[in-house]
């Protein structure tokens, strides 16, 4: 390959990270003013939106102008993305879609971990009581729970936790907490 054919493939390379890097910076900026989903929505949509459409254009003139092979890896990873266009841009027609699904992957990590882990328990019991534990903390993470908090204030709500156990949740225990204070003559 020439070096000018080389350097024309690492700057449409450069462009499309850029395009994608100027959408997670509206992403980070619609997180951090704690937008509601209708409202992270219209900011998308007017903020994210044409960034979007110029990132599709530019792809479809990739091939249209013969400026990428398509059986190269830039011409598949360009295949690819017009190929899950819709799903991709979600985020632009639907409140709450996320714009990735790192959360998905992260919770995929975890499980694999623990399948890795539960190769060393001695018992079936041990193995199931390992599952129990991994699912309640990842739970807990997901719900900005404490695990070791939660479990804590099981323990120590024990009777109320055996009448109610819905009440006793992961999301929901901390105003049960506060109710139950609440309940206690002081």
């Amino acid at each position: 390959m020439k070096r000018r054919e080389a350097a024309g493939i690492v700057g449409r390379r450069r462009e499309a990270a850029r395009r994608t890097a100027d959408e997670n910076r509206n992403d980070a900026i619609a997180r951090e003013q704690n937008l509601s989903p209708e409202q992270r929505l219209a900011f998308h949509q007017a903020e994210s939106g044409p960034i979007m459409e110029q990132l599709r254009a530019w792809c479809i003139r990739q091939f249209d102008e013969r400026l990428v092979e398509p059986n190269s890896a830039l011409g598949q990873a360009i295949s690819y993305l017009l190929k899950h266009w819709e799903k991709l841009t979600l985020f632009l027609r639907q409140p709450g879609a996320p714009l990735d699904n790192n959360i998905v992957e992260r919770a995929l990590k975890r499980a694999i971990l623990h399948r890795k882990n539960a190769l060393f328990y001695r018992t079936l019991n041990g193995a199931r009581v390992g599952d129990l534990f991994m699912s309640l903390i990842h739970t807990c993470q997901l719900n900005d729970v404490d695990p070791f908090d939660y479990l804590t204030e099981l323990q120590r709500h024990a009777e109320d936790l055996a009448a109610q156990p819905e009440n006793w949740m992961p999301w929901n225990y901390r105003k049960t907490i506060q109710e139950t204070d609440a309940d206690i003559p002081g």
